[in-house]
Order: C-alpha cells, then sequence, then structure tokens
C-alpha cells in the first residue's frame, strides 16, 4: 500500500520535519497541531480558549484535505502543558464533535513547540460507500 502527503494552506506549514497528515488506505494520521494561525505562522491571540480553538480549526482543514472531516476521526490525542484546562478542552470539543466521540487521551506534558499550552494530532479513517 502507498501513501499519499496530505498538505493543505489552509491550515499551518509544518515547523518541523514531517508533513500535516499521511494517508494510508483509507487510514490518514494528523500531525499535531497547535494554535498557528496559517496565514501569519504566528500563535493566535487570546486566552487557552481561543487557542483550543484554532488547534480544532487546523485539525479540521487538514481532515478536510484528505477527504474527511472531524467525524471521521476515530483516535484524538490531546496534550497540555496544564491538565486543569482538561475541563474547557472538554467544552469546545463538544462545539467541534457528535457523538460517537472518538477515543482519546488528554496527557500532561512539561512543555510543547513555541511555548503553547495546547497540541492535538489524531487518527481518522475516511468513510467510503459501503459503510
Amino acid at each position: 500500500m502507498s501513501k499519499e502527503i496530505i498538505s493543505t494552506p489552509l491550515a499551518p506549514q509544518a515547523i518541523g520535519t514531517y508533513s500535516q497528515a499521511v494517508k494510508v488506505g483509507d487510514t490518514v494520521y494528523l500531525s499535531g497541531q497547535i494554535p498557528l494561525d496559517p496565514e501569519t505562522m504566528e500563535i493566535v491571540s487570546g486566552d487557552i480558549g481561543a487557542h483550543i480553538h484554532q488547534v480544532f480549526n487546523n485539525l479540521k482543514a487538514v481532515a478536510e484535505a484528505a477527504g474527511g472531516d472531524l467525524a471521521d476521526i476515530v483516535k484524538l490525542n490531546v496534550f497540555l502543558t496544564d491538565l486543569g484546562h482538561f475541563v474547557l478542552v472538554n467544552q469546545i470539543m463538544a462545539e467541534y464533535f457528535t457523538e460517537p466521540y472518538p477515543a482519546r487521551a488528554a496527557v500532561g506534558v512539561a512543555a510543547l513547540p513555541k511555548g503553547v499550552g495546547v497540541e492535538m494530532d489524531a487518527v481518522m479513517v475516511l468513510r467510503n460507500e459501503y459503510y
């Protein structure tokens, strides 16, 4: 099976040696997204809530570029430098996802790229006409 690199200008360009996403068969592996504005490549202004929204918007853009949407995400990993924001992640996630929700992990970390407080990556399985 071959792999296809997914890239879109509607999400931040990679800031390292990785692709925005890689598609293998009907599975898409979305790289970690931080709250970067894809046009300026700067961290969006605002509080952690604004940052969480931007991360979901970035994931959405990559999912759509791969031919899917957030409803196709089967596994979401959330990395937070302050697990006190866990409840806020849940509240905001409910604006982007409906049941059945994807499997998810929330992990407290010491630091993230560019000093941000949140990063998320995901695995998506594209739906087809057979299911």
